[in-house]
């Protein structure tokens, strides 16, 4: 996934989950209000001061000029917070698989899922089920989700254990949004309930798949595939 017009700034602050104010570095003297593409708090990464980066809009009937997608952390590393970027990282993936049909935002029983897709085999036509989730919480090293309690998220994991039983193939997805991140644990302290919901889907069958990714100020992309079969 590439970022067109991409401009580098610092993070002043984020007077609500939409908004932050930044100084560009083009323009040190003004201080620029910009979109912010993730709603999740992260606020271990959004301190004052740090290094951020823009992609700035070609909309000249927007509010905001830019869009804040990618922060680097105090430990040198960059951390892609865009919550649009992990489904289209993943369909970029998909289409390099053999597969004979994808669609996105799949309507299965009461939830939108992210992927439905299929893929022939021989005599056979494998029907797959998909979640995605984009991990942006690092701690020690390990990666965490959610950063935020997600009731949805939740919910989505139960569909994908309903379809299980039903004879889909079913996937959960994380999108670990930065480098030198290898392993991915449900963020417990935040949402036990998603703990729980991750531990059903692992027994009922649900493969667990981590994306892991390069990332730079104007480019994510997958490094290396990890599969948790359930």
């Amino acid at each position: 996934m590439i970022y067109q017009n991409i401009h580098k700034g610092r993070f002043i602050s984020r007077p609500n989950r939409f908004i932050a104010t930044v100084v560009l570095d083009k323009s040190p003297d003004k201080i620029e209000k910009v979109h912010v593409k993730n709603t999740g708090r992260c606020k271990e990464l959004l301190l004052p001061g740090c290094e951020v980066y823009l992609e700035k809009s070609d909309n000249p009937g927007r509010k905001t000029r830019y869009d804040l997608v990618t922060v680097r952390k105090d430990t040198g590393v960059l951390f892609n917070i865009d919550s649009q970027a992990p489904n289209k990282i993943v369909y970029e993936w998909l289409k390099t698989k053999n597969l004979s049909y994808i669609k996105p935002e799949f309507t299965y029983g009461n939830s939108r899922l992210d992927f439905y897709f299929e893929k022939a085999g021989q005599g056979t036509l494998e029907k797959h089920l998909m979640e995605v989730k984009g991990c942006t919480l690092e701690i020690d090293g390990i990666g965490y989700f959610p950063d935020a309690p997600t009731e949805r998220g939740v919910k989505h994991i139960r569909e994908l254990i309903r379809a299980s039983r039903e004879g889909f193939k079913c996937s959960l997805v994380f999108v670990v949004q930065m480098e030198k991140v290898r392993e991915v644990k449900p963020n417990e302290k935040t949402h036990p309930e998603f703990k729980t919901a991750l531990e059903d889907a692992k027994a009922a069958g649900v493969d667990i798949i981590l994306l892991l990714c390069n990332v730079t100020p104007c480019e994510v992309s997958v490094s290396e595939v990890i599969c948790q079969r359930g």
